[in-house]
């Protein structure tokens, strides 16, 4: 009888593990996907949706797990342990601090991260690390600087503002001080820990600086409004790195990337982990510097008084005219 009973055990076994497999092949098994969000602004949500849109298109079933860490470390932190206790099959943190969380709470649970500017000085990639990859969205800080010299070709003070506590907001920083001292430029800057310091920041500035320039610091970003409020009362143009949140702001220039498409590279990169490719090997994604899209807005450059290159009008996919949006 009890030769009879481990014969059965044996076969029940054989037929679940059988089973499992056909699930796994088949497309059949949902997996839950927690997605950890710094912030909630237009960039990081277009990502969330390119995100979701890319898996969609997946033979693979997904269910969800949205969490916002409004900005704050110790959030970012406690929705990282949530995941982990809840068993998440594949985690995803959509800029630096929320990435970094779900590193150091649960390395265990494949990490996918999206919107990070420098994967190596996170920690989340480099020797030793395996089971993470993601899409870095390094800009040419460069770049943003010859068109802010196109536009203003006698300045001699950028300000900036930056997180402290993001790591890819002093990676920006720096890589704008590295960039203006080769051009003569001075740069200004002021430091925040949150989002509601943003307007006090430029304000402590705004009248030693001929422009402003944010990066994709997200925490800055999502004060983007007030930001932009405090230069055109100064009459202080404004550059900015995200094109998706300057809209209906006193944002000048915008050259960005499209963040919706960071999210679809992001899925893909899931994708590739589904089907079989390890996460250490696919590695950091970058997304293509070439593709960087142009927003001007000509009613501020009319405001300010500024007269625009028509190399830049020319070369600008977005513009903005009489309150309306044109495609250049």
């Amino acid at each position: 009888m009890r030769r009879i009973i481990i014969l059965v055990a044996l076969i029940l076994s054989l037929v679940s593990v059988f089973a499992e497999g056909v699930r796994e092949s088949d497309g059949s098994q949902t997996y839950l996907i927690g997605i950890s969000k710094l912030l909630a602004h237009p960039a990081l949500d277009a990502i969330e949706q390119g995100i979701k849109d890319y898996l969609a298109s997946t033979p693979y079933s997904f269910t969800y797990d949205v969490q916002n860490a409004n900005g704050e470390v110790t959030a970012a932190s406690q929705i990282a342990q949530v995941f982990k206790n809840e068993g998440t099959d594949i985690n995803i943190g959509i800029a630096t601090v929320t990435a970094q969380a779900l590193a150091n709470i649960d390395m265990d649970t494949p990490l996918i991260f999206s919107s990070v500017t420098d994967p190596v000085v996170a920690g989340l990639v480099g020797e030793g690390i395996s089971n993470i990859a993601g899409v870095s969205d390094m800009v040419p800080v460069k770049a943003h600087l010859d068109l802010i010299q196109m536009i203003l070709p006698d300045i001699k003070n950028l300000g900036m503002i930056y997180t402290s506590g993001e790591a890819n907001g002093i990676v920006l920083l720096e890589a704008m001080s590295d960039a203006a001292a080769e051009e003569g430029i001075t740069l200004i800057s002021a430091s925040v820990t949150n989002s509601s310091e943003v307007r006090m920041a430029a304000e402590s500035i705004i009248d030693r600086v001929d422009a402003v320039y944010v990066a994709t610091d997200n925490t800055v970003i999502s004060a983007i409004t007030a930001l932009s409020e405090v230069c055109i009362s100064h009459s202080v143009p404004l550059f900015s790195a995200d094109v998706t949140s300057s809209y209906d702001t006193d944002v000048l220039l915008a050259g960005g990337f499209d963040y919706y498409a960071s999210g679809l590279l992001t899925g893909e990169i899931i994708e590739r982990y589904l089907n079989g490719e390890r996460l250490e090997e696919i590695g950091t994604v970058y997304l293509d510097q070439n593709s960087l899209e142009l927003y001007l807005n000509l009613d501020v450059a009319s405001r300010l008084g500024l007269s625009i290159p028509e190399e830049v009008i020319e070369m600008s996919e977005t513009l903005i005219s009489d309150g309306k949006v044109i495609d250049g």
